[in-house]
């Protein structure tokens, strides 16, 4: 996954004054996440409420 610099730049705009570096990690791991989410929902990659319920139920049940 990619992200072009004026997107990066956006993001980091939000970021506080002070931040550390574990701190910028994660929210760049969360940026890339959340970048793939919204590629998936416009590319219709994505799957009902429902079949999601259905999903975490076997998930359960497997997972006890």
């Amino acid at each position: 996954m990619t992200i072009t610099k004026e997107k990066l730049h956006q993001h980091i705009d939000e970021f506080p004054d002070e931040i550390s570096i574990d701190e910028v990690i994660e929210r760049l791991i969360m940026i890339e996440k959340l970048e793939i989410r919204k590629k998936e929902s416009e590319n219709n990659e994505t799957i009902s409420e429902e079949e999601l319920k259905k999903e975490m139920e076997k998930w359960f049940k497997q997972n006890g």
